[in-house]
């Protein structure tokens, strides 16, 4: 089903702000995020955002990013203390980070700091109670182990240099997790995580997910994983209505060796390795299909018996004359083309 993300709508460095826009905007039920790149940016606004942060929920938010050549200074953050929603990523350098403990309102937060310089910022007591959390440490080997305090965190994406990853196999509230460029650290922590619908594993290195039991997640990627090649135990992920796996060149086979009852989509992209996809009278409900630059031969692969739901095709090869009469093949099948039924 994919995850329901909200409409982002991003406000840059403003020197007014247009309260009637901003309020028409949330009440739609958009994201509304003010951002600045520079200090000379929020010299004098930052009171007014306050006040529209204590006004409305965590859908208004704040956001400092670039400052290129400088050090965002955590000390701006004591101007802005009902903040909700807070992101401070895309940022080089950052001091005073310390300044997060003010804020008793904090919702939502990213943090992309590249030269983070506080390996232990979870212990900061005020993100205990954070329902939504993105953090990348690059150059520090961040500490996991505070999650153990986060008992209402609902998301989280984390990645980079990390340690005591297995903490999070205490959140567990966690409905969505993302683990990003985390590479051959073991995965048996997602089993303790049973309200867990949503898993992305991206970027990094292991060979599988063998570790993970069966589960209830319902939506899976994993895409950019340096030499991910086994996906046997993919029957494991029984409540799966969404399968996303891209750019997987030594992954050569997917088999469904066992009914997948409720899952519905299924994309496989740039897995130039793989070439084949059996199994897919094991998906009762598999209504859209993309199949995309991968080692797959199309003739064997739709003469194969395929779900009686399935309604949404597309093949794709990247050569455009072959393209073209798969494209035409899977119209006179009475497939229609991946998006175009609404």
């Amino acid at each position: 089903m994919g995850k329901r993300w909200k409409r982002k709508i991003l406000i840059n460095n403003p020197a007014e702000l247009d309260r009637a826009q901003i309020e028409q905007d949330l009440r739609g039920g958009n994201q509304v995020i003010v951002q600045f790149s520079h200090p000379e940016f929020y010299g004098s606004i930052l009171e007014e955002v306050d006040e529209l942060c204590a006004r409305w929920d965590e859908n208004f938010g704040v956001r400092f990013y670039g400052h290129y050549s400088l050090s965002f200074d955590g000390h701006t953050l004591l101007r802005i203390p009902h903040v909700k929603m807070l992101q401070l990523n895309c940022l080089t350098q950052a001091h005073n980070t310390e300044a997060l403990a003010t804020l008793d309102n904090l919702y939502s937060l990213n943090l992309g700091i590249y030269e983070l310089e506080n390996s232990e910022i979870l212990g900061i007591d005020s993100l205990w109670s954070l329902r939504e959390l993105s953090i990348i440490s690059d150059k520090k080997i961040l500490n996991l182990q505070y999650f153990k305090e986060f008992s209402h965190l609902e998301q989280l994406h984390v990645g980079g240099k990390v340690k005591n990853l297995d903490a999070i196999g205490y959140l567990e509230g966690l409905n969505y997790l993302a683990l990003h460029s985390i590479s051959k650290l073991p995965l048996h922590f997602i089993n303790r995580l049973k309200k867990l619908k949503y898993l992305r594993i991206l970027l990094g290195g292991r060979e599988h997910i063998q570790e993970i039991e069966e589960n209830e997640i319902e939506d899976l990627e994993i895409s950019r994983v340096r030499g991910f090649h086994d996906l046997t135990n993919i029957t494991a992920f029984r409540a799966l209505t969404s399968l996303v796996i891209e750019d997987q060149i030594q992954l050569q086979e997917i088999g469904f060796d066992r009914e997948m009852k409720v899952l519905e989509e299924l994309s496989i992209t740039n897995c130039k390795g793989l070439t084949h996809v059996t199994g897919m009278e094991q998906l009762p409900l598999l209504r859209k299909l993309r199949i995309f630059k991968t080692a797959i031969d199309f003739d064997s692969f739709i003469n194969q018996k395929l779900p009686g739901a399935l309604s949404e095709v597309e093949f794709a090869t990247s050569k455009s004359k072959v393209d073209q009469e798969i494209q035409e093949s899977l119209l006179k099948l009475g497939f229609q083309k991946w998006g175009s039924v609404r």
